[in-house]
């Protein structure tokens, strides 16, 4: 996919650039056009859309929209009504990809529009700073009118300690925060029903204060970002909340996962708290047509990345890791029905948004939007510039390797290959196991690595699968599973998708695919170097020194 190239990607220069007393000077007249385009009579402008966007966490590619293309998958077993519906009565698309598999670099990807690696310390999971020098999609639509607000979690622009708006100016949850906690509020409840109910109420009402708060015909700009796909959700409450049956999974779930009832089990509870979310997404929708408002509302749902505590998902660049679901809805702007192959990086939907509210897009957005593509006519591939996304990792959980290192990595993905650079061989992809090697042990607990991400491996979130790979790393039959899961890997991985669709077969050293290995490599490189990765155009590798490793400020 070809991204937008700027001149300068100084981002000092930028804002330095878009705060002079000229830029100023222009903004100040370009919203005296809008009021004046606003009241004087007989002059009408178009109305600017609304923006909702629903992002889940830790939510990877499955809802039931995405059964009909890949039969034997678990999105035949999940329910995902309200998805569905913004899929039919809107855009679905199937190569959408985010740019990290890491909550924090995906999101200030998608705030900022550009790769994760030139947001600085947006860059990484803890330790985590907002650079205000790097402009961010929902501070420019409040800087140009729109009402903007958040409820659960997004990585805001901004904490207490350098946020000149502060971090909860904008943040709507006065009905609570307990939606993000579904499974555990409703298993523990006396009355399952009324709990979900009050949970559904929360969702409601949190959005119903950001809309109490919005000016007369302003625009708005709302993100709903629960937390409730991401671990821990109760055991077994996929099917008692939900009645997904664990075994309706059995031959469904990606070979590289042993198919055994625990694991069945742990993946039945992630699609009960998949369902959840979109029954909030319900809840969103009703509201927006009670108040006459979905048709001029652009309505998009997706999440952060893969499946947490899994194997290849969460924290890799395999597809269970980076592959996201993507629907876009907006009334009569966006033909209904369709569904699209174009390749999209989840950077460019803050040049989308933009777009579509009449905004400039400032130059330093490397992502490209998609309004060209979603008002579109017509299915498969629209844009044939569209065909391949860059994907990356640095760092996730500190404490994963000493000092906290990262385990870097890019990736590019094309409709018949997935080529992967892993910078640091020698590291362990998931991190280490404190002083113990991989395999044999001894090891910690199997109990800790259920219940405590950190006791090792601390890149793969605490699970029922972790634990069970764990205990089996000494039977013969599983050890191919183990690997999977947590051995090193060389230092480029080639996959052949028409072959080998879960990315399993490692085809980097063979012979009949050197060119393509060759062209692939140079291509990703070519991407990293136009877009200034600092993992390839500095000698001194920023990644690899404070304050991205060593103590935290």
């Amino acid at each position: 996919m070809a991204h937008r190239q700027e001149a300068d990607c100084s981002s000092r220069s930028y804002w330095q650039s878009e705060h002079s007393p000229k830029t100023t000077a222009r903004r100040s007249l370009l919203c005296l056009v809008w009021v004046l385009l606003g009241f004087v009579p007989g002059l009408e402008a178009a109305p600017r859309p609304n923006i909702l966007i629903a992002f889940a966490d830790d939510w990877g590619k499955y809802a039931h929209a995405y059964a009909g293309r890949t039969p034997d998958t678990p999105n035949d077993v999940v329910k995902t009504p309200h998805f569905d519906r913004i899929a039919k009565e809107g855009v679905l698309f199937h190569n959408a990809f985010v740019t990290a598999p890491s909550c924090t670099p995906c999101r200030s990807s998608l705030l900022s529009g550009q790769y994760f690696w030139r947001t600085g310390r947006g860059a990484i999971l803890q330790g985590a700073v907002w650079d205000f020098k790097i402009p961010s999609f929902p501070l420019l639509l409040h800087d140009a009118g729109y009402h903007i607000g958040q409820s659960y979690k997004v990585w805001v622009p901004g904490t207490p300690r350098n946020a000149p708006y502060g971090a909860d100016r904008f943040a709507y949850n006065s009905a609570g925060n307990r939606f993000s906690r579904f499974s555990q509020t409703v298993s523990a409840a006396l009355d399952p029903d009324e709990a979900r109910a009050e949970l559904f109420k929360e969702v409601r009402d949190n959005f119903r204060s950001f809309v109490s708060e919005r000016p007369d015909n302003t625009p708005f700009c709302y993100w709903f970002g629960p937390t409730n796909c991401h671990r821990k959700w109760i055991q077994g409450s996929g099917a008692d909340l939900w009645g997904i049956d664990p075994d309706s999974l059995k031959g469904k779930m990606p070979p590289f996962l042993p198919d055994v009832p625990v694991i069945r089990e742990d993946f039945a509870d992630y699609l009960g708290e998949v369902q959840a979310f979109d029954a909030a997404v319900g809840v969103l929708l009703a509201e927006l047509e009670s108040m006459g408002e979905l048709d001029n509302t652009i309505v998009l749902v997706s999440g952060d990345h893969g499946i947490p505590g899994f194997p290849r998902a969460k924290c890799n660049l395999y597809d269970f890791g980076v592959a996201v679901p993507l629907a876009v809805r907006w009334g009569d702007q966006v033909k209904t029905n369709r569904q699209v192959d174009d390749f999209v990086n989840l950077m460019d939907l803050a040049p989308t948004f933009l777009e579509a509210a009449a905004l400039p897009i400032p130059e330093i957005m490397t992502g490209r939007s998609l309004l060209p593509v979603l008002r579109a006519e017509g299915s498969g591939q629209i844009d044939p510039s569209r065909n391949y996304v860059v994907t990356g990792r640095e760092r996730h959980v500190a404490s994963a390797r000493e000092a906290m290192r990262p385990y870097p990595q890019r990736a590019i993905r094309t409709a018949q290959f997935l080529y992967i650079r892993n910078f640091r061989p020698e590291r362990w992809p998931m991190g280490r196991a404190p002083g113990f090697g991989l395999p044999p042990g001894p090891w910690p607990q199997m109990t800790q690595l259920g219940q405590n991400t950190f006791a090792a491996f601390g890149d793969f979130d605490a699970s029922p699968t972790k634990a069970f790979l764990a205990e089996a790393r000494n039977r013969p039959e599983m050890k191919a599973y183990v690997d999977f899961a947590f051995g090193r890997r060389p230092a480029e991985e080639l996959y052949d998708l028409s072959s080998d669709p879960h990315q399993m077969v490692n085809v980097a050293s063979s012979a009949e695919f050197q060119k393509v290995r060759e062209e692939l490599s140079d291509q990703l490189f070519e991407e990293l170097r136009t877009t200034r990765d600092p993992r390839v155009s500095e000698g001194k590798q920023r990644f690899e020194h404070p304050p991205y490793t060593g103590p935290i400020e």
